[in-house]
């Protein structure tokens, strides 16, 4: 499959599944899948504005902030809220660690990323952002679970969307300010071992969303010392022919290579002067694609634990195909590159 088959099918995935209110399925199976989370949504939506979809990610931008402003009652309690909902905007029934903080940061850096994109009035998305970020500014460092919903703690890579909402300008008041200034001072006070980024606040640990400190949200330059040495540890140790796994523990589905943490690499390697290590990024999401252009969460030709595989195929089927987040993520990492064209693209 070229690449310019793959983007216009990953635009094609994503509207379709995009629900009437706004948001994003995260994918249609595993049946625990057909929820939304905050976080995929965020990349999702940021793909589609680049792409010229304005309205579907207006869309997803109004429902972040029915989500939050649903919830102001909690939020002013410091509440640890979850990062993923139904698609009307509920919480999720039954038992899972979705208690998760980065969304509600993130969300925020997405529509600022959209307002100076498109030259959009945030007006109608204003309420809900400044809640939100009033609510990240408020409780930053209290533990939540990871991007995964595996680990609890503070975690560095939550720490980098809020701050990236934060700063995003949306909400250009000085508690914003000084919340982003003070997370940054946590991560690079407690946040280090070794010389390099530590997945949680002292307590060490290498993820591979650890790129986000950088790449997209801007707590870190790309070519600071602790991103150059983080990344160093990660293609050293989660990295493989390409793909990228996201922690060295991890028995998810056997633990594959991720599709979404390729893309983010790559978008890395390009905003770090790499554009030859970027395109192989790409290449090699492009080869995981199904032959009917459909992109999967993982990959499980290098597993780190392939003995954990057969329990999660018993419990819940299939790893998830299609998955948006990784169809949004090849989406960026194509516009990044101008690898290919893409209709309206902005």
């Amino acid at each position: 499959m070229t690449p310019e088959t793959l983007a216009a099918r990953s635009v094609a995935a994503i509207c379709e599944l995009q629900d009437s209110a706004g948001a994003f399925l995260a994918a249609p199976c595993p049946p625990q899948y057909r929820n939304a989370w905050l976080r995929d949504g965020v990349f999702v939506a940021d793909a589609l504005s680049r792409a010229g979809e304005r309205e579907k990610a207006e869309a997803f931008f109004s429902w972040c902030a029915g989500v939050v402003e649903a919830r102001a009652a909690p939020m002013a309690r410091r509440e640890i809220l979850d990062g993923r909902y139904t698609l009307d905007g509920q919480e999720v029934a039954g038992a899972w660690s979705g208690a998760q903080l980065d969304g509600y940061g993130a969300w925020v850096w997405a529509l600022g990323r959209h307002v100076r994109r498109h030259g959009v009035d945030p007006a109608p998305w204003r309420a809900g952002a400044e809640l939100s970020l009033g609510y990240a500014a408020a409780c930053w460092s209290l533990p939540c679970f990871d991007w995964w919903e595996e680990r609890w703690g503070v975690h560095t890579a939550t720490l980098a969307a809020l701050y990236g909402g934060l700063t995003s300008a949306i909400v250009a008041e000085p508690w914003a300010a000084e919340a982003a200034k003070e997370i940054k001072a946590a991560v690079v006070r407690d946040g280090l071992v070794e010389g390099r980024l530590r997945a949680r606040l002292g307590d060490g640990g290498l993820d591979a969303s650890l790129i986000a400190v950088a790449t997209p949200f801007g707590m870190l330059d790309p070519d600071d010392p602790l991103m150059l040495a983080t990344v160093a540890e990660i293609e050293s140790r989660l990295v493989h022919a390409g793909g990228v796994h996201r922690h060295p523990e991890d028995e998810y589905y056997g633990g594959g290579l991720w599709l979404v943490l390729a893309a983010l690499l790559g978008w890395h390697y390009l905003r770090s002067g790499r554009p030859e290590a970027a395109r192989e990024e790409l290449d090699w999401v492009v080869r995981a694609a199904s032959p009917g252009g459909e992109l999967p969460e993982q990959v499980d030709d290098q597993l780190l634990h392939p003995e954990a595989r057969a329990a999660w195929l018993e419990r819940w089927g299939p790893s998830a195909c299609p998955l948006l987040w990784s169809h949004a993520m090849f989406l960026t990492l194509v516009l990044e590159l101008d690898a290919v064209p893409v209709e309206n693209a902005a």
